[in-house]
C-alpha cells in the first residue's frame, strides 16, 4: 500500500512537467515542421518557395515580437490562464492552417494565429514549472524541459518528413490540434499562478513599441538577404504599392525605425516605473546579471544552432537526394544525445556547478561540430554522421537545461513570466538572426564556389565557360535545395555530369564554411558564459513560491 502511495506521489509531482515540456515540444517543433514539406506545399497550394520562406519567417516574427507581451499577461491575470488559451488559439491556427488552399490562408493561420498562442504558451511553461517546483527538482524540471525545446528543433524534420511522405503536410497541423486538447485536459493538474503584487492593467503602450520594435528588427534580419543590406536589390511593395526609398534598402529604415522604437520603449518604461504603475518589462531586471547573462548565452547559443540544423539538410537533399522522412531519420541521433544529456544535466548539477555543465556542453557542441566538418564529403552518408550529431546533441543538452535553470532561477517567481518572455525573445531574435547570417553565408560561398569551379574546370569547354559560369552562380539558390542546373549552353552528357559534381563539392564546400562560422558562434557563447554565477547555489527568493507546489 506504502509502495502505491510512493508510486502516486511520483506521477502526481511530475505529472504537471510532462504537460508543459509536451506544450514547449509542439511550439518549437512547429518552427522547423514546414522546412521538410517545402516541395509538397508548393505543388498543392501551386505557389513558389520565396512565399513559403516569408511564411516561415513571420511565425518566428510574432513569437519575437508578442512573447514578452504574452509572459506580462501571465503574470497579471494567471500563467495558467494563458497557457490555456494560448493552446486554444493555437489549436485553432493550426486547423485554419491545415485546411488552408492558398499561401494567405496559411499565412494567418500557421504565422499569426499559431504565433500568438505559441506566444502565449511559451512564457507560461517555463512560469508555470517556477511556480510547481523548488530545489533540485526544479534544475531537474527545468533541464528536461528546455531538453525538450532544443530537442524539438530536432524532431520537427524527422515528424514533417514522416507525415508528408505518408500522409500529407497537413496532418503537421491536426496533430496539433488533438495535441492542444491535451494540453488543455492535462492543465487541470497544473495550479494557477500569477503575480500578486500588481493590479491586472497592462502597460498597452509598452505592449505596442515593444512589439512593433522587435517586428521592425526582425523584418530586417530576415529580409536582408531579399531586399539587401543598404543598396535596394528588390522594390519593397506595401499592399500592392511599390515603395522607392531613392536605390535605399528597406532594411537600413527598418533597422532604424526598430532602435528608435525600442528606445521610445525604454524610456516609456522608466517613466511606468517613476509613476508607481506596473511596466510591462521593469529594466531592474537586466540588471540582474545572473539573468541577463544567461539569456545574451543563450541567444548566442540560438545563433549557431541555426547554423547546423540549416546546413545538413541542405547537404543531405542537395548532393545526398534524400526525400523528407530520410532527412528527419538522418538527425535522430542528434535527438537522442538531447533526451540523453538535457534530463542528466540537472542531475549532474547535484555535484557540479551548472556553469561548468554549459561549458562543457560548449565544448562538446565545438568537438561534434568539427567533427562534422571533417566527416563532410560529396560521398559521405547519414551513417558518417551519427557521432558527430550525436556529439553536438549531447553538448546542446547539457547548455540548455543548464541555462533555462541559472537564467531564470536568478528571478522571483512573481517576475518569472516576464523574465522567461525577455529570455525567449531574445532566443527568437537570435534564431533569426543566424538563419540571416547562415542563410547569407551559405547563398554567396555556394555562388562564388559555383563560379570558380566552372572556371577551374578541365572538362567544361573554355569558350563556354563565362556563360557557364554565369548561369550556374545565378542558380546557387536552386542548387540549395537539389534542383538541377540548366544551361541555354549545349552541352554533352559528360559536361552535364561535371556540372553536377561542381554544383555538389560546391554545396559540400560551402556547408563547412556554415559549420566554421557556426563554430565562431559557439565561441562567442562559451565567452558570453564566463560571466554567469560559478556557484552551486542558483535557487533564488525560494520563500515566493506558492505553498504546496512541491
Amino acid at each position: 500500500m506504502e509502495e502505491v502511495q510512493v508510486k502516486q506521489s511520483f506521477f502526481k509531482k511530475w505529472l504537471p512537467l510532462l504537460v508543459l515540456g509536451l506544450a514547449v515540444l509542439i511550439i518549437v517543433i512547429d518552427t522547423t515542421l514546414l522546412n521538410v514539406s517545402l516541395g509538397s506545399i508548393i505543388r498543392d497550394l501551386g505557389t513558389t518557395l520565396q512565399s513559403l520562406q516569408w511564411v516561415i519567417a513571420a511565425y518566428s516574427l510574432t513569437l519575437a515580437a508578442l512573447t514578452i507581451t504574452g509572459g506580462r499577461l501571465g503574470d497579471l491575470f494567471g500563467r495558467k490562464k494563458m497557457f490555456i488559451t494560448g493552446a486554444i488559439i493555437f489549436a485553432g491556427g493550426s486547423f485554419i492552417a491545415s485546411i488552408s488552399h492558398s499561401v494567405g490562408h496559411l499565412l494567418i493561420g500557421e504565422s499569426i494565429i499559431e504565433g500568438m498562442g505559441a506566444a502565449l504558451m511559451m512564457p507560461a511553461t517555463a512560469s508555470l514549472l517556477i511556480a510547481t517546483y523548488r530545489g533540485r527538482d526544479r534544475a531537474v524540471a527545468l533541464g528536461i524541459w528546455g531538453g525538450m525545446a532544443a530537442a524539438g528543433s530536432a524532431f520537427g524534420p524527422l515528424i514533417g518528413g514522416y507525415l508528408t511522405s505518408h500522409y500529407s503536410w497537413r496532418w503537421g497541423f491536426r496533430i496539433n490540434v488533438v495535441i492542444a486538447a491535451l494540453l488543455v485536459l492535462g492543465s487541470v493538474i497544473i495550479k494557477e499562478s500569477r503575480d500578486q503584487e500588481e493590479k491586472p492593467k497592462l502597460d498597452w503602450v509598452g505592449v505596442f513599441l515593444s512589439a512593433s520594435g522587435l517586428f521592425a528588427g526582425v523584418f530586417a534580419i530576415i529580409e536582408a538577404s531579399t531586399y539587401g543590406w543598404w543598396k535596394a536589390m528588390k522594390t519593397f511593395e506595401l499592399t500592392g504599392h511599390a515603395i522607392g526609398f531613392g536605390g535605399l534598402s528597406i532594411v537600413p529604415i527598418a533597422l532604424v525605425a526598430s532602435f528608435i522604437l525600442l528606445t521610445l520603449f525604454v524610456l516609456w518604461e522608466q517613466r511606468i516605473v517613476k509613476a508607481g504603475k506596473t511596466p510591462l518589462v521593469s529594466m531592474k531586471i537586466f540588471a540582474n546579471k545572473q539573468f541577463t547573462s544567461g539569456a545574451m548565452t543563450t541567444g548566442i547559443l540560438s545563433m549557431g544552432q541555426v547554423g547546423l540544423i540549416f546546413a545538413l539538410p541542405v547537404f543531405l537533399q542537395g548532393v545526398r537526394g534524400l526525400d523528407a522522412l530520410h532527412t528527419g531519420y538522418a538527425m535522430v541521433p542528434l535527438s537522442i544525445g538531447l533526451f540523453i544529456m538535457a534530463p542528466l544535466g540537472g542531475f549532474l548539477s547535484k555535484k557540479f556547478k551548472p556553469k561548468h555543465i554549459v561549458q562543457v556542453g560548449f565544448l562538446l557542441n565545438v568537438i561534434g561540430l568539427l567533427l562534422l566538418r571533417y566527416s563532410l564529403s560529396v560521398h559521405a552518408t547519414s551513417s558518417d554522421f551519427i557521432l558527430p550529431l550525436g556529439v553536438y546533441g549531447a553538448g546542446v543538452g547539457l547548455c540548455f537545461s543548464q541555462l533555462t535553470n541559472l537564467t531564470l532561477s536568478a528571478v522571483s517567481v512573481n517576475e518569472a513570466g516576464e523574465a522567461s518572455g525577455v529570455n525567449n525573445t531574445i532566443r527568437q531574435v537570435g534564431s533569426s538572426l543566424g538563419s540571416a547570417i547562415i542563410g547569407v553565408i551559405l547563398l554567396t560561398t555556394l555562388s562564388s564556389n559555383l563560379h570558380s569551379r566552372v572556371h577551374s574546370s578541365s572538362v567544361l569547354p573554355e569558350s563556354s565557360k563565362v556563360a557557364i559560369a554565369d548561369e550556374v552562380a545565378a542558380q546557387s539558390s536552386a542548387v540549395e535545395f537539389g534542383v538541377p542546373i540548366s544551361s541555354k549552353v549545349q552541352l554533352s552528357s559528360q559536361e552535364k555530369k561535371e556540372i553536377k559534381n561542381i554544383a555538389n563539392q560546391s554545396t559540400v564546400d560551402s556547408n563547412k564554411s556554415i559549420l566554421l562560422v557556426t563554430v565562431g558562434f559557439t565561441i562567442l557563447a562559451f565567452l558570453a558564459s564566463t560571466q554567469l554565477p560559478n556557484t552551486h547555489n542558483i535557487e533564488r527568493d525560494e520563500s515566493l513560491a506558492p505553498a504546496g507546489a512541491h
